[in-house]
């Protein structure tokens, strides 16, 4: 069964503003779906649309087969949390968690054991009777969660939960919340601008931008076969070229994109004279001495000779940013074990033509 359905979903604000732009999505039973994408890219709204706190302009909302345009959001078996937790200050974490319990009517006793429930399952049980300033971060984190599924509604939305928290502690509460989330088999929509955290939690991701959905699929489609530049170019680093398919010779495409030329073995559905993007990510390039670089044009490899401007030093890899000599700047990836490259070095990168992606403009 389909627990949310959004179908040619748009909204528009007073003054012609198009946050959301004629967008469907199905989120099956027990799915985790991330939306992600810049600041304003409309994920926020169509969380809201869900939620019931926006209206949509045309379209329809659907949750668990019943449209539910006109209903207000306490009625949608949702639950929800927000990017401040928000918590109430002046109740106990057992208060917190009872509260949508108690607003449903449950009787005292159901209340009390749902709330033990919920504990042991954030691993929180002794913070049972602290209130909310009382406990860190992920802490707040976890009994926000545990409040918005107390009720054991059919959905659960996640509006940037994890923003205030450090990169750390951030890191530490997506594995927590994914781990819940499965325990539960919860139906989860999740909104973050972090592509990372939606590449490690989803079952599918919906990368939006400009209030469209660019592309939906499974983290690993979308990272390694992106449909447009714009999903390639958020969704991780990606180096990306423009020009023309200047030659096909067999399965290698031969892509003249000014001063450069690049090979592609991605060559269905091109022709001669199609404007295309080459695109491919930092971890596919080789870095080799000038000396000992060949040049790509036989053996379906692109070769590019440059001086490197930029090292990153990020722990287990070292991440070059390379000043070509045809003046493109590209970015390579190397382990810290293989490299003694320092910045200045003049360096060549090799990338096989089955690592180039081609896309339409």
């Amino acid at each position: 069964m389909s627990r949310v359905v959004l179908e040619s979903i748009t909204k528009q604000y007073p003054g012609g503003v198009e946050a959301v732009s004629d967008v469907s999505l199905v989120v099956d039973d027990g799915e985790f779906v991330t939306l992600v994408g810049p600041s304003g890219c409309g994920k926020t709204t169509t969380l809201r649309t869900i939620a019931g706190f926006e209206q949509p302009t045309n379209g329809f909302v659907g949750i668990n087969e019943n449209r539910v345009n006109t209903v207000p959001p306490d009625k949608r078996d949702i639950g929800m949390v927000f990017q401040d937790f928000a918590l109430f200050p002046h109740k106990t974490v057992a208060e917190n968690i009872a509260y949508g319990l108690k607003v449903r009517g449950y009787e005292s006793d159901h209340i009390d054991n749902r709330v033990d429930e919920m504990l042991k399952l954030v691993e929180l049980p002794e913070t049972r009777e602290r209130m909310p300033d009382q406990l860190s971060g992920g802490q707040q984190q976890r009994i926000a969660l545990a409040r918005a599924v107390a009720p054991e509604p059919d959905v659960l939305l996640l509006d940037e939960p994890l923003a205030s928290l450090d990169k750390k502690l951030r890191e530490t509460m997506q594995v927590e919340l994914r781990r819940i989330q499965r325990t539960l088999d919860i139906t989860t929509i999740l909104v973050t601008h972090n592509q990372k955290e939606a590449l490690t939690m989803s079952d599918r991701i919906v990368v939006m931008n400009d209030g469209n959905f660019e592309q939906v699929g499974a983290p690993k489609t979308v990272y390694s076969n992106p449909e447009t530049p714009f999903v390639a170019d958020f969704v991780g680093t990606a180096n990306i070229f423009t020009g023309s398919v200047s030659a096909v010779d067999g399965d290698t495409a031969t892509i003249d994109c000014g001063h450069t030329t690049i090979h592609s073995t991605d060559t269905d559905d091109v022709a001669i004279g199609d404007s295309v993007s080459a695109v491919f990510r930092p971890e596919h390039l080789s870095i080799a001495d000038p000396q000992t670089a060949t040049d790509g044009a036989g053996d379906q490899r692109t070769v590019f000779d440059g001086t490197v401007s930029v090292s990153r030093y990020t722990g287990d890899q070292i991440e070059y940013h390379v000043h070509t000599e045809t003046d493109e700047q590209i970015v390579a990836v190397q382990r810290v074990a293989e490299t003694n490259i320092v910045e200045g070095s003049d360096v060549s990168l090799e990338l096989s033509a089955e690592n180039c992606l081609l896309l339409d403009q």
